[in-house]
């Protein structure tokens, strides 16, 4: 089992935006002094659910600042950006970093993003597929060309290219996040390993690798690259003596960061959405996932893996809001979590 953060840079209410970029960073250190397999990094624009609007950039500056940790991004928004663009990116970072690098992509959401990127809303509703496919042939084969419905390019070399010899698993591993039935169908025939949201519970999360795994085998994917795909389970996790403690602590700090990071979120077409009722939210996220004493978290993390034939955790650990809390939360998944899943 491999436990690593999940790291939004999150803005709570009185704080600056250097602050939280501040303890994203540090959590992030103390995360590989605390023996954590990984760090994965979320990106946000204009809005302080999450201050990092570039997850590539932020696992560069912490892949300089780590010798073993992964870092990974959760996730680089496909949509807005370039597949070239971030796929020399990843290439960059998976070579200079002696494979640490995970690149995590997403299609975000009908947010202003599009239309301040200029990427528009088909590129949202219609256009990851092609993104993502143009994404994959870069990191994997030698030049690239394209000619598709939003990128039309003669052919050219890649360059620097993530792995010399170009076979199997020499490039930087691709992630997709899943949060429907075409998503995971979209990962399972490409054969990329999901990321499913903290918003999900076991039982959703083991019908999702479920349809994943029937998928990708109709699609002819081998008995063993099903068996081996790392899929990642996204929670939240905050220890404590006393589960009641750990609770009280996220009840009373991440509902003012979630109303007010949620509420900031603007749609790129003026479609109405509905918010999840702050605490009501933070409760149920209580309820998923590791938050109690180490061996209750323990505990919930080894029945999640047990339920969902996931290994791979990413943690949300700054849900204190804290600096000093969330580097204690951190030292105390790694020292008194982490061992009793050995």
């Amino acid at each position: 089992m491999r436990v690593g953060s999940f790291v939004l840079a999150a803005q709570f209410p009185g704080q600056g935006e250097g602050e939280a970029l501040h303890r994203a960073v540090r959590s992030a250190e103390v995360a590989e002094e605390a023996g954590l397999d990984s760090v994965w990094l979320a990106e946000h624009h204009f809005v302080p659910y999450g201050t990092c609007p570039s997850a590539v950039t932020l696992a560069a500056l912490l892949l300089g600042r780590t010798r073993r940790l992964r870092v990974g991004t959760a996730v680089s928004v496909l949509p807005t950006a370039h597949p070239v663009t971030l796929g020399e990116q990843a290439a960059l970072l998976h070579l200079t970093s002696g494979g640490r690098f995970s690149l995590g992509v997403g299609r975000g959401g009908p947010w202003v993003d599009l239309e301040v990127f200029g990427s528009g809303l088909e590129a949202y509703e219609k256009g990851f597929p092609e993104s993502l496919d143009l994404l994959t042939r870069w990191l994997r084969e030698p030049r690239v060309g394209a000619d598709g419905e939003r990128f039309r390019f003669r052919e050219v070399p890649v360059v620097p290219r993530p792995s010399e010899s170009l076979t199997p698993g020499d490039g930087p591993e691709v992630v997709v996040a899943c949060t429907s039935p075409a998503s995971v169908r979209l990962a399972a025939e490409r054969g990329l390993p999901m990321l499913l949201g903290m918003h999900v519970g076991d039982e959703e999360k083991a019908e999702m690798v479920g349809l994943w795994r029937r998928h990708a085998r109709a699609c002819g994917r081998s008995a063993a690259e099903i068996h081996q795909a790392a899929h990642v389970s996204a929670g939240v996790c905050q220890i404590a003596d006393r589960r009641e403690d750990a609770v009280e602590t996220l009840t009373k700090a991440m509902p003012g960061w979630l109303r007010q990071g949620l509420e900031a979120h603007v749609t790129v077409d003026g479609r109405r959405r509905q918010m999840r009722d702050p605490l009501a939210y933070t409760e149920l996220l209580c309820a998923l996932h590791p938050v109690g004493t180490p061996r209750q978290c323990a505990d919930r993390l080894a029945t999640t893996g047990e339920r969902t034939g996931i290994s791979r955790f990413a943690l949300l650990v700054e849900g204190s809001g804290d600096l000093a809390a969330t580097e204690e939360n951190v030292r105390r998944l790694g020292g008194e979590v982490l061992p009793r899943l050995a």
